[in-house]
């Protein structure tokens, strides 16, 4: 098990929230990770949201090989952040860790959001191939408005190793996960969250239906589904494939990776098309126990459980900051002011969307529609 800690708010914060709710929840995780995603940011980023930022990790050749691609593919940087480092004991510093802001190729000022989105991953997948062999270059998202941030160890020494409770990025929108280490080695490319071009999510379970999807996904014939050192990943994939390749309103991904029963499906108005949903995708049913955490490009937030209900979740917080959390006490360290009555513990038919901004959160019941 891993433990998640996800925050909304209308106003920037640091991550180091994120990081001291995982510590209260500590149990529930090992220490042998961190990963960071951030969007909406704020601070030195803030007047740069139209920019792309590269995040990733760099050996002093593969800092080489970024720059001279990068320059040989015409983008022009623009700005850079490099965490202030600090000796911790037991966490053995590499040498770039960056988010590097960069102007788009002359030829890409004027085409298409959708062209410039797969410019950036098209871009990022390359430099991950050319560092991947000999892991001199590890890149977690090319994109505006978002930074990823990952690295092995505890928690809370890695916050104060790059120096994220002092002068690190802010942000409204942060998940973090603490990880606890499945495999026999812990390689940077597993950790959580997973991130693709808007969409992002982080998991607490195991995908026991892992191999299908992955097979269905890498069938479809898009560049970026690929990678899978998690089982995890898929549920990104499955949530960028559903709301951008397919168009689907973000509660049909509950229906997609969920799906009713045939008597459930027949008490929902829109139960003809469920019918093709489920025929058509359902390579795509995870077969849990998994508590899934996401936002899409938008800023909308959700948490949803599978069938099982086996993986603890809870979402609370007030009008203007909302906390998606494993565990209560991680919702207590974070917003401990708020209307505990109106804590949400989804159960199997449920998902928890909090709007952009964190104005609003609702409870969408799948059985209702």
């Amino acid at each position: 098990m891993c433990r998640l800690s996800a925050i909304t708010s209308a106003n920037y914060f640091s991550p180091i929230e994120n990081i001291i709710a995982l510590e209260t929840m500590k149990e529930g995780h090992d220490g042998s990770g961190l990963g960071l995603t951030l969007k909406d940011l704020g601070g030195e980023f803030e007047e740069l949201k139209a920019y792309p930022i590269l995040s990733g990790i760099c050996s002093k050749k593969g800092i080489e090989v970024v720059n001279n691609y990068m320059k040989k593919k015409g983008f022009r940087l623009e700005h850079i952040w490099n965490p202030k480092i600090k000796a911790v004991k037991g966490i053995l510093p590499r040498d770039h860790y960056f988010a590097r802001v960069y102007d788009y190729p002359a030829a890409y000022k004027d085409k298409s959001a959708q062209e410039k989105e797969d410019l950036l991953m098209n871009t990022r997948l390359t430099l991950r191939k050319l560092g991947e062999s000999d892991e001199s270059i590890f890149v977690f998202s090319f994109y505006p408005d978002v930074i990823t941030l990952k690295e092995v160890g505890d928690p809370l020494q890695l916050g104060e190793f790059f120096g994220l409770d002092k002068n690190g990025p802010k942000a409204k929108i942060i998940f973090a996960q603490g990880r606890q280490n499945t495999n026999y080695q812990i390689y940077l490319y597993a950790c959580h969250p997973f991130f693709i071009q808007g969409y992002c999510s982080m998991t607490n379970g195991e995908n026991t239906a892992f191999v299908p999807i992955r097979e269905f996904l890498m069938s479809r014939g898009f560049p970026g589904y690929i990678g899978y050192n998690s089982d995890s990943e898929t549920f990104t994939h499955i949530l960028h494939y559903t709301v951008r390749h397919l168009g689907f309103p973000l509660t049909y991904y509950k229906d997609v990776i969920t799906p009713l029963k045939t008597s459930e499906v027949e008490l929902r108005k829109d139960r003809e098309a469920l019918k093709l949903i489920k025929q058509s995708l359902r390579p795509l049913c995870i077969d849990g126990p998994n508590m899934v955490i996401g936002f899409t490009p938008d800023g909308t937030c959700f948490m949803l459980q599978d069938s099982k209900k086996l993986r603890p979740g809870v979402v609370g917080g007030v009008k203007g900051k909302y906390a998606l959390m494993s565990e209560e006490c991680g919702l207590d360290s974070d917003i401990p002011k708020r209307d505990k009555t109106k804590d949400i513990f989804p159960m199997k038919y449920d998902m928890v969307i909090i709007s952009p901004q964190a104005e609003e959160v609702k409870v969408w019941n799948q059985l209702h529609g």
